[in-house]
Protein backbone atom coordinates (compact mmCIF):
# COMPACT_ATOMS: atom_id res chain seq x y z
CA UNK A 1 0.00 0.00 0.00
CA UNK A 2 1.27 3.57 -0.94
CA UNK A 3 -0.01 6.93 0.94
CA UNK A 4 -0.86 10.05 -0.71
CA UNK A 5 -3.47 12.89 0.18
CA UNK A 6 -6.02 15.09 -1.96
CA UNK A 7 -5.45 18.77 -2.53
CA UNK A 8 -8.93 19.73 -1.25
CA UNK A 9 -6.81 19.22 2.26
CA UNK A 10 -4.88 22.65 0.89
CA UNK A 11 -6.84 24.25 -1.18
CA UNK A 12 -4.58 27.65 -1.10
CA UNK A 13 -1.02 25.67 -1.76
CA UNK A 14 0.89 26.47 -4.62
CA UNK A 15 1.88 23.35 -7.35
CA UNK A 16 5.17 23.83 -5.76
CA UNK A 17 4.19 24.08 -1.98
CA UNK A 18 1.75 20.67 -2.76
CA UNK A 19 4.93 18.85 -3.78
CA UNK A 20 7.67 19.99 -0.86
CA UNK A 21 4.74 19.22 1.62
CA UNK A 22 4.53 15.14 0.36
CA UNK A 23 8.22 14.92 0.07
CA UNK A 24 8.28 16.91 3.67
CA UNK A 25 5.56 14.57 5.48
CA UNK A 26 6.87 11.66 3.33
CA UNK A 27 3.96 10.17 1.11
CA UNK A 28 4.26 8.78 -1.74
CA UNK A 29 2.20 10.48 -3.96
CA UNK A 30 -0.80 13.34 -4.25
CA UNK A 31 -4.14 13.22 -5.82
CA UNK A 32 -5.39 16.46 -7.41
CA UNK A 33 -8.48 18.23 -6.45
CA UNK A 34 -8.06 21.56 -7.25
CA UNK A 35 -4.57 23.73 -7.11
CA UNK A 36 -4.11 27.42 -5.99
CA UNK A 37 -7.88 27.79 -5.48
CA UNK A 38 -8.68 26.73 -8.88
CA UNK A 39 -11.16 23.26 -8.84
CA UNK A 40 -11.47 22.61 -12.20
CA UNK A 41 -7.81 21.07 -13.12
CA UNK A 42 -7.68 21.81 -16.87
CA UNK A 43 -8.01 25.70 -15.69
CA UNK A 44 -4.97 25.61 -12.93
CA UNK A 45 -2.48 27.66 -14.39
CA UNK A 46 0.29 24.75 -13.05
CA UNK A 47 -1.01 22.72 -15.47
CA UNK A 48 -1.57 24.78 -18.13
CA UNK A 49 0.76 25.59 -21.23
CA UNK A 50 4.67 25.76 -20.59
CA UNK A 51 4.00 25.71 -17.38
CA UNK A 52 3.10 22.01 -17.51
CA UNK A 53 5.66 20.26 -18.62
CA UNK A 54 7.80 22.13 -15.67
CA UNK A 55 5.22 21.01 -13.42
CA UNK A 56 5.52 17.24 -14.24
CA UNK A 57 9.10 17.51 -13.70
CA UNK A 58 9.21 19.29 -10.88
CA UNK A 59 7.24 16.35 -8.76
CA UNK A 60 9.10 13.93 -10.90
CA UNK A 61 12.18 15.07 -9.65
CA UNK A 62 11.41 14.79 -5.92
CA UNK A 63 9.72 11.41 -5.99
CA UNK A 64 5.96 12.40 -6.02
CA UNK A 65 4.18 9.89 -8.06
CA UNK A 66 0.42 11.89 -8.92
CA UNK A 67 -2.04 9.38 -8.79
CA UNK A 68 -5.69 10.82 -9.68
CA UNK A 69 -7.49 13.64 -11.16
CA UNK A 70 -10.53 14.68 -9.26
CA UNK A 71 -13.20 16.15 -11.29
CA UNK A 72 -16.90 17.75 -10.75
CA UNK A 73 -18.60 15.53 -12.68
CA UNK A 74 -22.17 13.83 -12.05
CA UNK A 75 -24.37 12.03 -14.00
CA UNK A 76 -27.22 12.75 -11.92
CA UNK A 77 -28.34 15.55 -13.11
CA UNK A 78 -29.57 15.30 -16.97
CA UNK A 79 -29.17 19.50 -17.46
CA UNK A 80 -25.74 18.93 -16.67
CA UNK A 81 -24.25 15.10 -18.38
CA UNK A 82 -23.01 17.11 -21.53
CA UNK A 83 -20.93 19.36 -19.27
CA UNK A 84 -19.95 16.76 -16.85
CA UNK A 85 -18.95 13.96 -20.10
CA UNK A 86 -16.75 17.48 -21.14
CA UNK A 87 -14.71 17.42 -18.27
CA UNK A 88 -14.36 13.78 -17.67
CA UNK A 89 -12.73 13.83 -21.42
CA UNK A 90 -10.49 16.97 -20.98
CA UNK A 91 -9.53 15.66 -17.34
CA UNK A 92 -8.68 12.09 -19.37
CA UNK A 93 -6.41 13.74 -21.67
CA UNK A 94 -4.86 15.33 -18.76
CA UNK A 95 -4.37 12.48 -16.97
CA UNK A 96 -2.62 11.19 -20.14
CA UNK A 97 -0.16 14.26 -19.92
CA UNK A 98 0.67 14.26 -16.57
CA UNK A 99 0.65 10.08 -15.94
CA UNK A 100 -1.98 9.46 -13.48
CA UNK A 101 -3.51 6.60 -14.01
CA UNK A 102 -7.13 7.54 -12.53
CA UNK A 103 -9.68 10.02 -12.88
CA UNK A 104 -12.38 10.07 -10.00
CA UNK A 105 -16.22 10.77 -11.01
CA UNK A 106 -19.77 10.47 -8.88
CA UNK A 107 -23.16 9.40 -9.04
CA UNK A 108 -23.78 11.30 -7.57
CA UNK A 109 -27.68 11.80 -6.11
CA UNK A 110 -31.09 10.07 -6.97
CA UNK A 111 -33.42 13.03 -7.28
CA UNK A 112 -36.91 12.51 -4.89
CA UNK A 113 -38.97 13.20 -8.02
CA UNK A 114 -37.48 10.69 -10.28
CA UNK A 115 -37.32 6.57 -10.28
CA UNK A 116 -33.95 5.39 -9.06
CA UNK A 117 -33.44 2.91 -12.01
CA UNK A 118 -33.35 5.85 -14.74
CA UNK A 119 -30.86 7.69 -12.29
CA UNK A 120 -28.91 4.53 -12.29
CA UNK A 121 -29.06 3.72 -16.02
CA UNK A 122 -28.18 7.57 -16.39
CA UNK A 123 -24.96 6.94 -14.52
CA UNK A 124 -23.79 3.73 -16.01
CA UNK A 125 -24.02 5.58 -19.29
CA UNK A 126 -21.69 8.69 -18.36
CA UNK A 127 -19.59 6.16 -17.37
CA UNK A 128 -19.61 3.92 -20.15
CA UNK A 129 -18.91 7.22 -22.28
CA UNK A 130 -16.16 8.04 -19.98
CA UNK A 131 -14.38 4.54 -19.60
CA UNK A 132 -14.73 4.23 -23.71
CA UNK A 133 -12.65 7.31 -24.38
CA UNK A 134 -10.30 6.17 -21.38
CA UNK A 135 -9.59 2.75 -22.16
CA UNK A 136 -7.41 3.37 -25.52
CA UNK A 137 -5.55 6.16 -23.19
CA UNK A 138 -4.27 3.44 -20.59
CA UNK A 139 -6.46 5.72 -17.98
CA UNK A 140 -9.38 4.31 -15.24
CA UNK A 141 -12.35 6.23 -14.87
CA UNK A 142 -13.16 5.37 -11.19
CA UNK A 143 -16.56 5.75 -9.83
CA UNK A 144 -16.04 7.23 -5.99
CA UNK A 145 -18.72 5.78 -3.61
CA UNK A 146 -20.22 8.78 -2.40
CA UNK A 147 -23.74 10.37 -1.60
CA UNK A 148 -26.63 8.35 -2.82
CA UNK A 149 -24.22 6.37 -4.73
CA UNK A 150 -22.66 4.81 -1.36
CA UNK A 151 -23.88 1.65 -1.00
CA UNK A 152 -22.49 -1.29 -2.79
CA UNK A 153 -25.94 -2.39 -3.90
CA UNK A 154 -26.27 0.70 -5.99
CA UNK A 155 -22.74 0.59 -7.05
CA UNK A 156 -23.13 -2.91 -8.52
CA UNK A 157 -26.41 -1.84 -10.05
CA UNK A 158 -24.26 1.16 -12.00
CA UNK A 159 -21.22 -1.33 -12.68
CA UNK A 160 -23.81 -4.29 -13.95
CA UNK A 161 -24.83 -1.89 -16.78
CA UNK A 162 -21.47 -0.75 -18.27
CA UNK A 163 -18.93 -3.01 -20.02
CA UNK A 164 -15.65 -0.92 -20.54
CA UNK A 165 -12.26 -2.58 -18.89
CA UNK A 166 -11.12 1.20 -17.86
CA UNK A 167 -14.21 1.46 -15.26
CA UNK A 168 -13.87 1.02 -11.56
CA UNK A 169 -14.12 2.24 -8.30
CA UNK A 170 -12.62 4.69 -5.59
CA UNK A 171 -14.03 3.52 -1.93
CA UNK A 172 -14.34 6.41 0.21
CA UNK A 173 -14.96 4.59 3.62
CA UNK A 174 -16.33 7.09 5.43
CA UNK A 175 -19.41 7.16 2.90
CA UNK A 176 -20.50 3.67 2.60
CA UNK A 177 -20.17 3.71 6.29
CA UNK A 178 -21.95 7.46 7.60
CA UNK A 179 -24.21 7.86 4.45
CA UNK A 180 -27.09 5.76 5.81
CA UNK A 181 -25.98 2.51 4.26
CA UNK A 182 -25.18 0.63 7.24
CA UNK A 183 -22.32 -1.60 5.51
CA UNK A 184 -19.41 -2.96 7.73
CA UNK A 185 -16.09 -2.07 6.03
CA UNK A 186 -16.06 -5.95 5.63
CA UNK A 187 -19.26 -6.46 3.83
CA UNK A 188 -18.37 -3.50 1.67
CA UNK A 189 -14.88 -4.86 0.54
CA UNK A 190 -16.48 -8.17 0.00
CA UNK A 191 -18.54 -6.94 -2.89
CA UNK A 192 -16.52 -4.36 -4.10
CA UNK A 193 -13.35 -5.82 -4.12
CA UNK A 194 -13.12 -7.11 -7.64
CA UNK A 195 -14.01 -3.49 -8.72
CA UNK A 196 -11.65 -1.20 -6.12
CA UNK A 197 -8.12 0.61 -7.61
CA UNK A 198 -7.85 3.68 -5.28
CA UNK A 199 -8.86 4.13 -1.62
CA UNK A 200 -10.33 7.78 0.49
CA UNK A 201 -9.77 7.51 4.21
CA UNK A 202 -10.43 9.86 6.62
CA UNK A 203 -12.08 10.27 10.35
CA UNK A 204 -15.14 11.40 11.35
CA UNK A 205 -17.69 12.01 14.52
CA UNK A 206 -21.68 11.48 14.19
CA UNK A 207 -24.06 10.60 11.66
CA UNK A 208 -26.24 12.82 9.11
CA UNK A 209 -26.52 16.10 8.76
CA UNK A 210 -24.21 15.97 12.38
CA UNK A 211 -20.97 14.53 10.95
CA UNK A 212 -17.90 16.59 11.72
CA UNK A 213 -14.56 16.01 10.05
CA UNK A 214 -12.01 15.19 12.86
CA UNK A 215 -8.17 14.24 12.78
CA UNK A 216 -7.04 10.71 12.44
CA UNK A 217 -7.75 8.99 15.22
CA UNK A 218 -10.16 11.35 16.94
CA UNK A 219 -13.73 9.68 14.94
CA UNK A 220 -15.68 7.09 15.30
CA UNK A 221 -15.01 5.23 12.45
CA UNK A 222 -13.11 1.90 12.87
CA UNK A 223 -10.35 2.79 10.64
CA UNK A 224 -7.79 0.31 12.21
CA UNK A 225 -9.95 -2.35 11.50
CA UNK A 226 -10.17 -0.76 8.32
CA UNK A 227 -6.16 -0.86 8.14
CA UNK A 228 -6.10 -4.15 9.44
CA UNK A 229 -8.33 -5.88 6.74
CA UNK A 230 -6.56 -4.36 3.82
CA UNK A 231 -3.26 -5.26 4.64
CA UNK A 232 -4.80 -9.15 5.51
CA UNK A 233 -6.59 -8.53 1.93
CA UNK A 234 -2.67 -7.85 0.71
CA UNK A 235 -4.10 -4.42 -1.27
CA UNK A 236 -1.47 -3.07 -3.23
CA UNK A 237 -3.03 0.02 -4.24
CA UNK A 238 -3.17 3.59 -3.28
CA UNK A 239 -4.53 5.06 0.30
CA UNK A 240 -5.44 8.66 -0.42
CA UNK A 241 -5.75 10.76 2.71
CA UNK A 242 -9.19 13.03 2.05
CA UNK A 243 -8.72 16.07 4.57
CA UNK A 244 -11.93 18.46 3.11
CA UNK A 245 -10.56 21.31 4.26
CA UNK A 246 -11.83 23.68 1.26
CA UNK A 247 -14.90 22.68 2.36
CA UNK A 248 -14.67 22.94 6.35
CA UNK A 249 -12.39 25.91 6.73
CA UNK A 250 -12.20 26.00 10.27
CA UNK A 251 -11.01 22.41 10.80
CA UNK A 252 -7.55 21.89 11.37
CA UNK A 253 -4.79 23.52 9.08
CA UNK A 254 -2.78 20.86 6.20
CA UNK A 255 -0.01 21.32 8.19
CA UNK A 256 -1.21 19.35 10.79
CA UNK A 257 -3.79 17.06 9.27
CA UNK A 258 -1.04 15.62 7.00
CA UNK A 259 1.27 14.50 9.37
CA UNK A 260 -0.88 13.06 11.88
CA UNK A 261 -2.26 10.80 9.39
CA UNK A 262 1.24 10.10 8.27
CA UNK A 263 2.05 9.08 11.73
CA UNK A 264 -1.47 7.43 12.77
CA UNK A 265 -0.74 4.79 9.58
CA UNK A 266 2.43 4.15 11.11
CA UNK A 267 1.24 3.42 14.04
CA UNK A 268 -1.36 0.73 12.99
CA UNK A 269 0.56 -0.99 10.50
CA UNK A 270 3.77 -2.12 10.37
CA UNK A 271 3.93 -2.05 6.18
CA UNK A 272 3.77 2.01 5.96
CA UNK A 273 7.70 1.24 7.42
Amino acid sequence: MKLSFTTLGCPTWSWEQIIDEAVRYEYDGVELRGISGELRLSQCDALRGDRLEASIAYAAAQGIKIICLDTSCVFHNDSNFAAAIEEGMETIDLAVKIGAPYIRVFGDLIPIDQKESMIVRQVARGLQMLGLYAENKGISVLLETHGDFSSSQRILDVLRQTSSPAIGIIWDVHHTIKYGVQETPFETWRQLRPYIRHIHLKDARGEGKDITPVLVGKGDLPLPDIIKLLSESEYKGWLSFEWEKKWHPDIEEPEIALPTFISYMRQHNHLFG
